[in-house]
């Protein structure tokens, strides 16, 4: 054969797989675009739906709960924040149909609440007419609940706050672990890690055991819409629980939506407290004209000219941390 027929032989050959190497590589490419895509445009909702959670809430009526991590939840304006942000970013704001079907892919928003959470999910119900309806609705909210060997119930928080039930007398009490213990016969009161490390995971477990149950029935009921992914419950690191339980927030998931020749399957964390930061100063120094950052309760004779979150925000806009020698009584 002369060396033109081999090269002949070699392109028919190698041109095909060339070629699906080529597609498989931009299919690749395009994925990992799309998940990154995807992924900012979930945190961005899950941070809004966090931050709208407190916005009817009035500090001055929650002061009887003597908890810094006790704030009133408000899901409607969470979820209403959330599904406006996804639409926005996925372009569907004026499509409330699309905004409908895209509903479909979200299998469970969970608010994670100071004494309790609920799931806003697919459920099953029946119209005016009889007929079976399928809608997202929010489902009750439910307590962190732990039964001990001898029958006593307890009610958990994010904090030592409990309400227990004694399993003999029925008799129900709430107040704090280390004010209870003393009066009540429960075991688990009596050592503060113990109670801690118990409370921590039966928080995580009864959200996650519900979750994969709303997971299985958004499936079955997905898959009467038309929708053919297999849902799961992704697994959530300890370090991502732990955040989660610590305060008030939203964890929602987001899964099936095609990424190139995979699926994207990812959830994020929006976090509902406010947290008040000292504000960072910045000024010119009258001196050097160098421009320094100072707050809190450092003396500055000049004049503050800019004010920042904080001091990352001021280092970007070029100003340097000034050391405090002398300070406000």
């Amino acid at each position: 054969m002369k060396i033109t027929d081999w090269a002949i032989i070699f392109v028919l050959i190698a041109g095909p797989l060339i070629w699906i190497s080529g597609w498989n590589t931009e299919q690749a490419k395009e994925a990992n675009r799309l998940q990154i895509e995807y992924t900012a445009a979930l945190r961005t909702a899950a941070q809004d739906s966090g931050a709208a959670l407190n916005l009817n809430e009035l500090q001055a009526k929650e002061t009887g709960y003597g908890s810094d991590k006790f704030m009133r939840a408000d899901k409607a304006e969470a979820l209403k924040a959330l599904l406006n942000t996804l639409a926005l970013n996925f372009g569907i704001a004026d499509d409330p149909l699309a905004l409908r079907t895209f509903m479909l892919y979200i299998p469970a928003v969970v608010v994670v609440d100071y004494d309790g959470y609920s799931i806003y999910a697919l459920v099953e119900t029946a119209g005016e007419d009889g007929t079976p309806l399928v809608e997202h609705r929010w489902r009750p909210k439910k307590p962190y609940v732990y039964m001990d060997g001898e029958g006593n119930s307890l009610s958990f928080t994010f904090d030592s706050r409990i309400t227990a039930i004694d399993g003999i007398t029925g008799s129900e009490t709430t107040g704090l672990r280390e004010e209870l213990a003393a009066g009540l016969h429960i075991p688990l009161l009596q050592d503060e890690a113990v109670f801690d490390r118990v409370r921590r995971s039966v928080i995580v477990r009864s959200i996650e055991d519900d979750l994969a149950g709303t997971i299985n029935r958004h499936n079955t009921l997905a898959r009467r819409l038309g929708v053919n992914y297999t849902f799961t419950l992704p697994l959530i690191p300890q370090e991502e629980w732990n955040n989660t339980i610590d305060d008030t927030g939203v964890l929602v998931f987001l899964q099936g939506i095609p990424v190139g020749n995979r699926y994207y399957n990812n959830y994020a964390l929006g976090g509902g407290r406010l947290v008040k930061g000292r504000p960072v100063y910045g000024g010119t120094d009258p001196s050097t004209g160098i421009k320094y950052t100072f707050g809190g309760n450092c003396v500055w004779t000049g004049e503050a000219e800019e004010v920042f979150a904080s001091a990352k925000d001021a280092a970007a806009a070029g100003y340097f941390e000034k050391s405090c020698l002398q300070t406000t009584p």
